[in-house]
């Protein structure tokens, strides 16, 4: 039996796992698909019942093929996507919405984010949100890829305090939410959902994850993973293509990094100590 999933607390107090499932790149190619399906079903029988997708990702393949995976199993999952910025309009929020639903298969969204700013001003996003939130369409809605201001001109907004979380770039090598996107989310309570984790693999091969993993019984995924978890209010997306993937990455939970691997990290991937321009990739 794995061990207890640590949840996070939305605002709207829906509950979340800290680890849940990115599907970017997923269903890219059809001979990984039925490797990929099973993958995001491991997940679920692992309690990583979060499922992060996007209209954008495989030109919405990937929200097919996350419908094939949760089919039969829709009330297990916290189920998000994602609108692109320039559908992001009153009426083009609501026929992403609703082509994303189809392609999914189920009548709602847990959690619906804008992918990114865009020519769109924000209080036309926002009014879309909330008129789909009263039509039951979606139960609550986000953002990803807001920088501090973003956020602060979002919360001016009329209804912009309904934000459930900002979804970010943000892992050992990516650390400008530190200096200050964090501590103001947390101030505020709104949760931060750490995309690309691990840099997509490209951060693995470092000597400094190697050793501390050798000395933890772990592996590099897992130990770049247990860093970004160790915030308070942030949770995790990380993209498991293989069912033996998802075990590694949910092992990752039971990782505890003490000071010195903290230190090490630290003067390998150096924090912020000035505010950065948010990354995306």
């Amino acid at each position: 039996m794995p061990s207890p999933m640590p949840t996070i607390t939305l605002p709207s107090s829906d509950v979340i796992p800290v680890l849940g499932q990115g599907t970017w790149h997923l269903a890219e190619n059809r001979a990984r698909r039925p490797s990929e399906i099973a993958a995001l079903r491991h997940g679920l029988d692992a309690g990583m019942n979060l499922i992060d997708t996007a209209e954008m990702y495989a030109d919405g393949d990937a929200e097919i093929l996350v419908g094939e995976a949760i089919a039969g199993r829709r009330e297990q999952v916290f189920l998000v996507s994602k609108v692109l910025p320039h559908h992001a309009t009153r009426q083009g929020t609501a026929r992403a919405c609703e082509a994303s639903l189809r392609r999914l298969g189920t009548d709602r969204l847990d959690l619906y984010l804008l992918h990114w700013r865009g020519p769109v001003p924000l209080a036309e996003t926002v009014e879309a949100f909330m008129a789909l939130q009263a039509g039951g369409l979606i139960r609550n809605w986000g953002v990803s890829n807001f920088d501090v201001g973003d956020m602060a001109e979002l919360l001016s907004l009329p209804g912009g305090n309904e934000v459930q979380t900002d979804q970010v770039l943000y892992n050992l090598s990516r650390r400008a939410p530190e200096f200050e996107l964090i501590p103001v989310c947390q101030e505020l309570n709104i949760p931060i959902m750490a995309y690309s984790p691990i840099e997509q693999g490209r951060i693995l091969g470092r000597p400094v994850l190697r050793d501390i993993a050798a000395r933890r019984d772990a592996s590099p995924v897992q130990i770049a993973l247990a860093w970004v978890l160790r915030q308070e209010g942030v949770c995790a997306i990380p993209r498991a293509s293989r069912p033996d993937h998802v075990d590694e990455n949910r092992a990752a939970l039971g990782v505890e990094l003490d000071r010195d691997d903290l230190a090490a990290l630290d003067a390998e991937f150096p924090p912020p100590l000035h505010p950065q321009p948010l990354e995306m990739l």
